[in-house]
């Protein structure tokens, strides 16, 4: 039971987008602030925010169980009644933890958040010039459309990504446990 709760969560946390470190830099300026405003206003960042959180919400759950499942399935040590007995129990599990996770998308305050670090981000990427060119990029209809098919395209793109890393990442993880269980 253990070892499906740590998968399903497992699978969760790889299920998102990545987070990657970065270094804090400086707070923006008075004209980065108002610039990056401009690009988040051109860009309706928080409706295209809630559309890809709305995506992922589609996705996670068929993501999650094929993780979970690959996980399951690949481990060598399991009899077929237990790894039976672990799928059930992830059909059981599964819709608790995809219910938890879209909760949190649909927390306004999570976009509050990412637009809080979106904002210093872009200031510390583009210029003053760079971001005004962008934002009138994305009020063109060229842009407009670029705006409407990014949710679409990062859930593909997700899909994608997702079918091609998990074998590798389904291998890592069945190391790790066997490596786990050894000890």
């Amino acid at each position: 039971m253990k070892k499906i709760l740590l998968a399903v969560t497992c699978a969760a946390a790889f299920a998102g987008a990545p987070s990657f470190a970065f270094a804090q830099g400086a707070a923006p300026s008075e004209q980065e602030r108002a610039a990056v405003k401009e690009l988040m206003d051109a860009m309706d960042v928080r409706k295209m925010m809630t559309a890809s959180f709305t995506e992922m919400e589609k996705a996670l759950p068929q993501m999650m169980r094929a993780q979970v499942t690959a996980v399951i399935n690949a481990d060598p040590s399991a009899s077929d009644e237990k790894k039976k007995a672990a799928l059930e129990k992830v059909e059981q599990v599964l819709p608790g933890a995809a219910d938890a996770v879209n909760r949190m998308f649909r927390d306004p305050a999570l976009i509050d958040e990412m637009m809080a670090e979106i904002g210093p981000l872009y200031a510390r990427h583009y210029s003053v010039a760079e971001l005004k060119q962008l934002s009138a990029f994305y009020r063109t209809p060229l842009g407009q459309k670029m705006l409407a098919l990014s949710p679409r395209l990062a859930a593909e793109s997700m899909a994608i990504g997702q079918k091609i890393v998990a074998p590798r990442l389904n291998g890592l993880m069945l190391e790790v446990m066997q490596n786990a269980q050894a000890k």
